[in-house]
């Protein structure tokens, strides 16, 4: 990441940290008119946890894996703080309808009105959020079938079990990481593909807590690509390690499964590493084989389509992970979830696998994809 963009994401995010608990503040302070010690407990409260939230992006793979507290704090506000606002919000709303319709209120009942909507809010915030850590740590597995023109009858019904989004760091540790790999074996696949941004961290900090992925078994192996947050973790690292745990790792790059009768597996860096080239992945490939391509993020199926490649599997969107995050995610890639075509292209997004930041997901489901193709 250049440093003009990593000064406009420090921007942008001081900015909506700041506008979001000002906001907050003059819902759960001003409006309800708290007085004395109240007033003192939650504005400074929400000072606190309005600095933990920035302590902990500066500080996640510097610290990953020791300071879970911190990471809990933080980084659970940064997911309650979202849900609350949004609470807060739509109580906002249908307080303004109510003034259309009953006209202005009483300074006494405004305060009635504050005090109410907000502790429906944060009822409300709080259910969410405490389903959504629930669903955080419980993947389940997603299966879809994939129909592909030029695939060999030979290797129809091959499953590919993808892993995406892990995000082994300052929350997701060796103990999800083993539950996943014991999950993803149970399903006997031919092919386990991991399509990037495993780690928040370096190999130093994080070697232990990625060890159980040595134990991941697979008829025809199992590949990586990179992805958006190896760049930031150390990515040359990263590819020795996983290497030395048994991963093939493809960076444009291809290899050949099952034989003759097979289809090609290739796989790209992250799409905006500077170094990812689907043409180099595929060149010299024979156009009469399948080509199923490994890349990070969606974006990358126009060069897929334009390169003649069959199926691409992605992941980098979480799904959005808390509503209504992937309505925004839908303005930066051509698809948030799910299955979509690109003329002759088809291309799967996973939901993910883990979690960045909030250690919640909320109407996006965290997955183990399992793609069966077949020849059709």
């Amino acid at each position: 990441m250049s440093w003009a963009r990593v000064a406009v994401f420090v921007g942008v995010m001081t900015s909506v940290i700041a506008l979001s608990h000002l906001y907050l503040y003059r819902r759960l302070v001003v409006q309800p008119g708290r007085r004395g010690r109240a007033r003192w407990a939650v504005t400074v409260g929400l000072a606190a946890l309005a600095l933990s939230m920035p302590l902990c992006l500066a500080l996640g793979r510097a610290l990953a894996p020791s300071g879970r507290a911190l990471f809990v704090v933080g980084f659970g506000w940064m997911g309650l703080g979202f849900l609350l606002s949004l609470s807060l919000a739509t109580t906002d709303l249908l307080r303004l309808l109510l003034r259309a319709v009953e006209g202005p209120a009483s300074e006494e009942r405004r305060r009635f009105l504050g005090r109410v909507s907000a502790a429906s809010a944060s009822l409300v915030a709080g259910g969410l959020g405490a389903w959504g850590v629930a669903e955080a740590l419980s993947p389940v597995v997603r299966r879809v079938r994939v129909s592909l023109r030029r695939l060999s009858p030979s290797m129809s019904g091959t499953r590919i079990v993808q892993l995406t989004d892990v995000h082994v760091g300052p929350l997701v540790q060796a103990g999800f990481v083993a539950r996943v790999v014991a999950e993803a074996n149970a399903l006997a696949p031919d092919v386990v593909v991991i399509t990037g941004d495993l780690v928040d961290g370096s190999v130093e900090r994080l070697a232990a807590e990625v060890a159980p992925l040595a134990g991941l078994r697979a008829r025809h192996g199992v590949y990586f690509v990179t992805g958006n947050h190896e760049a930031y973790s150390g990515v040359e690292a990263w590819v020795a390690h996983l290497r030395g745990l048994g991963i093939v790792v493809l960076r444009n790059e291809r290899v050949r499964i099952g034989g003759d009768d097979g289809f090609d597996l290739a796989g790209v860096d992250d799409f905006r590493s500077g170094t990812h080239d689907v043409a180099r992945a595929l060149a010299g490939r024979d156009p009469a084989r399948e080509v199923v391509l490994l890349a990070h993020q969606p974006k990358s199926v126009r060069d897929a389509a334009r390169h003649g490649v069959g199926l691409q599997l992605s992941g980098h969107t979480h799904g959005g992970q808390i509503f209504p995050w992937g309505l925004l995610v839908a303005l930066d890639q051509p698809v948030v979830e799910g299955l979509a075509a690109f003329g002759e292209t088809q291309v799967w997004v996973s939901r993910g696998t883990g979690t960045w930041g909030p250690p919640m997901r909320v109407g996006a489901p965290p997955e183990i994809s399992e793609i069966t193709l077949v020849a059709g």
